[in-house]
């Protein structure tokens, strides 16, 4: 079969091509396991950072790739609940233990031995893929293939980040970033919550222009003070300083959701910047966005189905995937990407 492999961590300012495209062997599903065939794959900025080192190494070579929909081709003998013909998806969690405080409460995410799609084990950039029973995703008839990969990892991490918010309706939010997932959380907040407003914090003018479009009230740069208030942010940036800007911004008793796996770099000079009287005081806080739950993703397309959201996204052919990689690299973001495979 094809996939698009990694065989090392590289800087994508010094490499172009860091995938590339192999024939390899197709896998066979272990007893708890699903073949699917893949149809098609969101692109992610967790790949930029397993790309370039920053996330728990991956598995080299690794086929990388966590926002699959394919059709499942074959089934292993214990699985009960999944059948050859259905349609379904596959996200960020591959695995957990199923045995630890984390995994009973509903928490895998936070389990010592999660295991990533596409970092841990090989993922969706390929014809097909393995996946545990446990952690496929039946895809509403609502959304087609292209419509429903985005949804695997930046829908349901913005649904996570969005819970995590505490928001109540008529609350104000922020948002830092518009990219696949923020733009996902602004149409879930206008459904969720109608009487919330929602600031958009971007470098991009397409960006903010986009924001706009979609029903923000507000766009402005990342440093620029929002004309109210804000009761929650949620950061989709992968850099530090719309940390800082963000608390600046924050209401008495407001929270910053962070949405990265990882941040690029440690900005010294403007994490300096940050003053315990002026961004933390007064019960603001900081909480942080660990992977996704099997619970997230089903309950996101529940929601985004009967709320008929639907991402904005560019489709590429499997062997585009670099190009679309180096896209999300320099900013060149407008919703959601996907790769055609099928």
């Amino acid at each position: 079969m094809k996939a698009m492999v990694l065989h090392k961590i590289v800087n994508l300012s010094d490499q172009s091509h860091p995938l590339e495209l192999r024939d390899i062997p197709k896998p066979v599903p272990k007893a708890d396991e699903v073949l699917i065939r893949v149809n098609v794959c969101g692109v992610c900025h967790t790949e930029l950072d397993e790309i370039e080192g920053r996330t728990p190494p991956p598995k080299l070579p690794v086929v990388l790739g966590h926002q699959a929909v394919g059709y499942v081709e074959k089934v292993g003998g214990e699985v009960t609940k999944v059948k050859v013909g259905d349609r379904v998806g596959v996200a960020w969690i591959f695995s957990a233990c199923g045995k630890c405080q984390f995994c009973r409460s509903g928490q895998e995410n936070l389990c010592d031995q999660f295991q990533a799609t596409g970092r841990d084990v090989n993922g969706g950039y390929a014809d097909f893929m393995t996946a545990k029973e446990r952690f496929v995703h039946p895809i509403p008839t609502f959304f087609s293939d292209a419509a429903a990969a985005p949804l695997l990892c930046a829908g349901a991490i913005g649904y996570r980040s969005m819970v995590l918010t505490g928001l109540n309706n008529g609350q104000n939010l922020g948002l830092t970033g518009f990219g696949a997932s923020a733009h996902l959380v602004l149409k879930m907040i206008r459904y969720r919550y109608p009487n919330s407003k929602v600031f958009i914090f971007a470098r991009s003018k397409n960006e903010r222009d986009f924001a706009l479009e979609l029903g923000a009230v507000w766009a402005g740069d990342t440093e620029e003070k929002a004309p109210e208030k804000l009761d929650a942010i949620i950061d989709t940036t992968p850099v530090w300083k719309p940390v800082v800007e963000a608390l600046n911004n924050l209401n008495k008793g407001g929270r910053l959701v962070i949405n990265a796996i990882r941040k690029e770099n440690v900005d010294k000079d403007y994490l300096q910047k940050l003053s315990y009287p002026n961004h933390l005081w007064l019960e603001k806080e900081i909480k942080s966005v660990a992977n996704i739950t099997a619970r997230d993703v089903r309950e996101f397309l529940d929601l985004a189905a009967k709320a008929q959201i639907l991402p904005d996204y560019q489709e590429y052919p499997l062997e585009d995937a670099n190009k679309a990689l180096l896209e999300m690299k320099n900013q060149k973001i407008h919703g959601a990407k996907v790769l055609r495979i099928g």
